[in-house]
C-alpha cells in the first residue's frame, strides 16, 4: 500500500509518526514549501509520476492538499485540521483508476490556527461530493498528539481495508495492494 502524507506549513512528519505510518504500507512524504503557495496538489503529484497511492493523509496545509488530491483521484483520505477556508476546487487528470474518495476528518475545537467552524462550514457545500466522517474533538487543539494520531490512523486503516474482505484489522499488518 501506498500513503501519501502531506505535512502542515512549517512542520514535517516526525519520526514517530512516519512509524505509526509505516505498519501499514510505505508511506511518501514530500517537504513542501507553502510559503510562496498553499495549494499545490499537481506539483505534490508530479513528484511520484509513476506511484499509485492508494490513502492520502495530511495535517493543516498538507491535509487541504489532500483534500483536493482525493477528490481528484478518488483514494480516500485522513484529514487533520483541514484549513479549507482557503479551498479551491481543482480539476487535473489522474494516471490511474479513479476509486472512493471517503474522508475522515478530525478538528480541534480548541484550534487556535484552522477555525473549525469555518471548516465545518465549507464541508457541508461538499456533502455531495465525498462519504464524510467528521470527528470533533472539542479539547483539541492545532497539534495532533502521538496517542490520538495512532487512534485516527487505525480507525481509518480499518475501515479503508474493510473493502478488502481478507485483511485482518491489526496495526501491525503490512498491506499489499
Amino acid at each position: 500500500m501506498n500513503i501519501l502524507y502531506l505535512h502542515g506549513l512549517k512542520s514535517k512528519l516526525s519520526s514517530e509518526k512516519r512509524k505509526v505510518l509505516g505498519q501499514y504500507g510505505k508511506v511518501f512524504a514530500p517537504d513542501i514549501d507553502y510559503n510562496s503557495k498553499y495549494i499545490q496538489p499537481v506539483e505534490i503529484l508530479k513528484q511520484y509520476p509513476c506511484t499509485e497511492f492508494n490513502v492520502l493523509i495530511g495535517s493543516s496545509m498538507g491535509a487541504l492538499n489532500a483534500y483536493i488530491i482525493s477528490d481528484n483521484i478518488g483514494r480516500p483520505a485522513l484529514l487533520f485540521n483541514p484549513p479549507l477556508s482557503k479551498y479551491q476546487a481543482l480539476t487535473f487528470k489522474a494516471h490511474f483508476a479513479k476509486g472512493l474518495a471517503s474522508k475522515q476528518i478530525l478538528l480541534g475545537g480548541k484550534d487556535n490556527v484552522v477555525d473549525p467552524i469555518q471548516t465545518l462550514n465549507i464541508l457541508a457545500k461538499h456533502l455531495k461530493n465525498s462519504e464524510l466522517e467528521i470527528i470533533t474533538n472539542p479539547d483539541l487543539g492545532h497539534r495532533i498528539p502521538i496517542e490520538l494520531f495512532k487512534d485516527q490512523v487505525t480507525a481509518f486503516f480499518c475501515k479503508t481495508l474493510l473493502l478488502n474482505p481478507t485483511y485482518v484489522c491489526t496495526p501491525n499488518h503490512k498491506t499489499s495492494f
